[in-house]
C-alpha cells in the first residue's frame, strides 16, 4: 500500500480557519507516474510481463513503498499477444491500484477477442486495440460496459471492414469522443442513430409475426 497521511482535520489557519492550500493537498490523490511500457518486449503471455522490466521514459517511474508501479496507464503493444489470460492477476502484481487503469493500449497484437477483462476496469477512458486479429463487431459490445470510454481504436482489425462498422461502434459506445484517432461529430451520431433504427426495424417486425 502507498503511504497515506491519516488526519482527523484538516489543519488549522490563523483564529481557527482552515488552511484552503492545506486543504487542497489533502483532499487530492497522489499523481500517477507514467505509463508502465512493455512495448517492444516479444512477450507472448501476459504473465511474462512480470520477467520483464519496464522501459524508460522521459517521465520517471513512480513506486509505493511495496514497489508496485503507481500508474494509471499500461502499455503492451507491438508484443505477440494472442489472448489476455491472467491479465487482472498480472495487473494486481504489477501495480498499486489497478482499479484505476484509465489507459491501455494493446494494438499490434494478435488477439482474436476483446477479453471479458477489460470492461472489469471501469475507470477505462482510453483503449487501443488497433491492429489486431478481432473479426466479429459483435466483440464491441462487451465494452458497453465501460461508462468512461472515451477513445477507442479498432482499426487495422478484420472487423474494419465490416459494412456499419463506424455506426455500429458508435451505436453500441455513444460516449466515445473519438474512434480509429478520429474526432466523432454530430453528424457521426446522427447518421450512426438512423443507423440503429434501420437495423432494429427487422427484429421487431420478426418479434411481431412471431407473436
Amino acid at each position: 500500500m502507498c503511504l497515506r497521511i491519516r488526519t482527523s482535520a484538516p489543519p488549522m489557519g490563523r483564529r481557527g480557519h482552515r488552511n484552503p492550500a492545506m486543504d487542497r493537498r489533502l483532499s487530492n490523490p497522489p499523481v500517477p507516474g507514467a505509463p508502465v511500457d512493455f512495448s517492444f518486449k516479444c512477450i507472448n503471455s501476459v504473465e511474462d510481463v512480470l520477467l520483464e522490466e519496464p522501459r524508460l521514459g522521459v517521465r520517471p517511474l513512480k513506486r509505493c513503498e511495496n514497489g508496485k508501479l503507481l500508474s494509471q496507464a499500461l502499455r503492451l503493444n507491438n508484443n505477440t499477444l494472442t489472448d489476455l489470460k491472467g491479465f487482472g492477476e498480472t495487473a494486481e502484481k504489477l501495480l498499486s491500484d489497478p482499479p484505476q487503469l484509465r489507459w491501455i493500449d494493446l494494438s499490434f497484437n494478435d488477439l482474436s477477442t476483446i477479453d471479458s477483462v477489460l470492461p472489469k476496469y471501469r475507470n477505462l477512458s482510453v483503449l487501443n486495440l488497433h491492429s489486431n486479429s478481432i473479426r466479429q463487431l459483435s466483440q464491441v459490445d462487451k465494452l458497453a460496459a465501460l461508462p468512461n470510454l472515451k477513445s477507442l481504436t479498432l482499426h487495422g482489425n478484420p472487423i474494419e471492414g465490416e459494412r456499419g462498422y463506424r455506426c455500429y461502434i458508435l451505436s453500441v459506445l455513444p460516449q466515445l469522443k473519438t474512434l480509429d484517432f478520429s474526432a466523432v461529430t454530430k453528424q457521426d451520431r446522427v447518421t450512426a442513430d438512423v443507423w440503429r433504427r434501420m437495423n432494429m426495424k427487422p427484429r421487431r417486425l420478426r418479434r411481431n409475426k412471431d407473436e
